[in-house]
């Protein structure tokens, strides 16, 4: 018996041993985050993107311990903030805010995009979505869809039209808009809400597909004038707004998601904490109602349920794209 019990006596204390070191080597992503965040957006400040982001952002650092900052890297329909997240080392410290909708849509009209949410990153969360709504300068005599229409067509071609970038849902919203009335016009690209919304308020173009988040104060100030709402339901902020299929464009309702990612290869623990604290974020009673004051919808989907949100949106976008045959400018 005795010449039994150093062999298990061994055996048990390498077992001590092992669970030790797998501890050790565990202890980066349990004691993660120790130092602050980056979190980048593909689109620039005042913007939908921005607004909602920095919503959530705010109190995530604060549930972690640590401050989120907001990198904004507009530009190329939200390509350029979408590689830069993607190539960033996949150790928790870079997370994506992701305009999920506008990316999808970039990814199928670019032939060759630098990077791709389906490949490139590992789903966190799905954190809501902001409905777009077309918006005119008031100087445009229409009040109503119909008698926009009417006012385009009697521009023979002759008007800009502004949108949130090529590539973008704003872009899609426009030229689809255009095939569907059968007018044509000059399309004018900007990076972002906040860079297109002056020249629309100025009257340098007629109108626009934004977000509520973005037109809602030049709206309350009388800078512009909601037409209709590219959404399935009015909204509460705007109850008088009817939605485009009210008001004779049926089949025009764009569901405008938002997520959060981080780059391929981050510790799933990482993953499980961000997903763990933007559920309390999102489903806080307090948090919902701010949100709903600027038009945004908080909306909790985990890590597993995005990845499938993700796959159908680009695929359902892709097949848009292809039978508008819609090419960026």
């Amino acid at each position: 018996m005795k010449a039994l019990q150093y062999p298990i006596r061994s055996l048990f204390i390498g077992f001590i041993g092992l669970l030790v070191n797998t501890s050790l080597l565990a202890a980066p992503d349990t004691d993660w985050p120790k130092k602050p965040i980056v979190a980048i957006l593909s689109f620039p400040a005042g913007g939908s993107t921005d607004v909602f982001a920095r919503a959530v952002m705010a109190p995530l650092g604060e549930a972690l311990g640590q401050s989120i900052v907001i990198d904004n890297k507009p530009g190329a329909g939200g390509m350029i903030g979408l590689q830069a997240a993607a190539k960033a080392a996949p150790d928790g410290y870079t997370i994506h805010f992701s305009a999920l909708t506008n990316q999808v849509i970039s990814q199928a009209l670019f032939k060759n995009p630098p990077a791709d949410l389906r490949k490139d990153y590992a789903p966190v969360a799905l954190v809501g979505t902001v409905p777009h709504l077309i918006v005119v300068n008031p100087g445009v005599p229409a009040k109503n869809l119909p008698e926009l229409i009417a006012f385009i067509k009697s521009k023979k071609g002759d008007f800009n039209y502004a949108s949130q970038g090529n590539g973008s849902l704003s872009h899609l919203e426009s030229t689809l808009f255009m095939q569907r009335i059968g007018a044509t016009g000059t399309h004018i690209p900007y990076k972002g809400s906040s860079f297109a919304l002056p020249d629309l308020i100025a009257g340098n173009t007629l109108m626009m597909f934004d977000s509520v988040t973005a037109s809602l104060p030049h709206i309350q100030s009388g800078k512009l004038r909601p037409i209709a709402i590219a959404a399935a339901e009015r909204s509460p902020l705007m109850p008088n707004v009817p939605t485009l299929g009210q008001d004779g464009m049926k089949q025009f309702d764009v569901e405008n998601f938002y997520a959060v990612y981080v780059p391929k290869g981050v510790p799933p623990a990482i993953i499980s904490k961000l997903e763990r604290e933007i559920r309390k974020i999102l489903t806080n009673p307090d948090f919902k109602a701010r949100m709903a004051t600027q038009g945004i919808h908080p909306q909790f989907a985990n890590s597993e349920k995005l990845a499938e949100i993700t796959t159908e949106e680009h695929n359902k976008w892709e097949k848009v794209v292809k039978s508008a045959n819609i090419k960026v400018d």
